[in-house]
């Protein structure tokens, strides 16, 4: 059974970014996550944050659409 939910350092690792991008990211509203815990360690679901990839890929896609000369 996979994880519902897995740490901001797997974030960090499955986007290849630093603990402290990832942590940006759910600070901004970003990608979205929760609190659990005693000493409040964010939590991301793992669904959610395949919704936020493919929110990226879109925004590049579009991006990418508007610098190309026509």
């Amino acid at each position: 059974m996979a994880k519902r939910f897995i740490p901001l350092t797997e974030v960090s690792e499955i986007l290849d970014i630093s603990a402290a991008q990832a942590y940006a990211l759910v600070r901004s509203g970003d990608l979205p996550a929760i609190k659990v815990g005693g000493r409040g360690q964010w939590r991301v679901e793992t669904d959610v944050l395949e919704e936020y990839i493919q929110r990226m890929y879109s925004q590049t896609r579009d991006f990418v659409r508007s610098q190309s000369p026509e």
